[in-house]
């Protein structure tokens, strides 16, 4: 017969369970005014920079071509909720991490991703390819749709930053958890919110599978520079190993 856990065995396991909670919970509450206030800043002055690309480009715009995918995929307006949740979920990966230091290094790499893609927007122009007809049509019968667009203009195209944010937090996200000893189904919520990000950039027509391609790659890229670069810090934080000090008599013998 299988010997029955001790109260404080079972004490332990439920702390085992509980703790990344906490961990959750402290990490969060830990310094949520700098967190908030530099992720609603940071986004403030990507737009900023993001529309003054779209409305002044540099040289000719070109248009994005279209693939099978592009051409088997539907319009979906009920994908739109997703496409708006990515200031949501982008703003998770600031609010989970451990300390300041951790912080400012995340908005670096924020930072980072922004100029790249921008920059590749004013030398590159792009936009995607105009609707069909029919599909005008199913647009236009959404108002939130045709704002959008008509906001958008339906430039800075390729490479797709709402898939390269979404990447790189998906990225952090995924780290995080891990330190903090979350179960393998949280994780799983993150990667799918990810996937349904990317897809609803395609379904709202507000990218086409080459952009999403592009800003995948670009968001992996600096996602993997960045975890690079905190590797690092951790292993420099390291104390040294202590090496082993031996004493010699005044005979000279140890």
């Amino acid at each position: 017969m299988k010997p029955q856990p001790t109260p404080v065995e079972r004490a332990a396991q439920t702390a085992g369970r509980t703790g990344w909670q906490r961990e959750i919970v402290r990490r969060v509450t830990r310094d949520p005014l700098l967190k908030g206030s530099s992720t609603m800043i940071g986004i403030a002055l990507f737009f900023v920079a993001y529309f003054s690309v779209l409305r002044y480009p540099i040289g000719d715009v070109t248009t994005m071509p279209i693939l099978a995918l592009d051409r088997w995929l539907d319009f979906e307006f009920a994908a739109m909720p997703l496409y708006l949740s990515l200031w949501v979920y982008v703003s998770l990966g600031p609010a989970l991490l451990p300390d300041r230091r951790t912080l400012l290094r995340y908005g670096i790499a924020c930072a980072l991703l922004s100029v790249v893609g921008l920059t590749l927007f004013l030398l590159w122009p792009t936009k995607v390819p105009p609707l069909t007809p029919e599909m005008a049509a199913e647009v236009a019968s959404h108002a939130g749709m045709t704002m959008l667009r008509g906001v958008d203009m339906s430039g800075n195209a390729c490479p797709s930053l709402h898939v390269a944010f979404a990447v790189f937090a998906a990225s952090g996200i995924a780290r995080e958890l891990r330190a903090i000893g979350a179960p393998h189904w949280l994780r799983a919520v993150s990667l799918l919110w990810c996937a349904g990000i990317v897809y609803s950039t395609l379904a709202t027509r507000q990218h086409v599978v080459l952009d999403a391609l592009a800003g995948a790659l670009l968001g992996a890229i600096v996602a993997l520079l960045h975890a690079r670069w905190e590797r690092g810090r951790v292993q420099s934080a390291k104390p040294a190993a202590t090496l082993p000090i031996r004493v010699r008599s005044a005979a000279g013998k140890p």
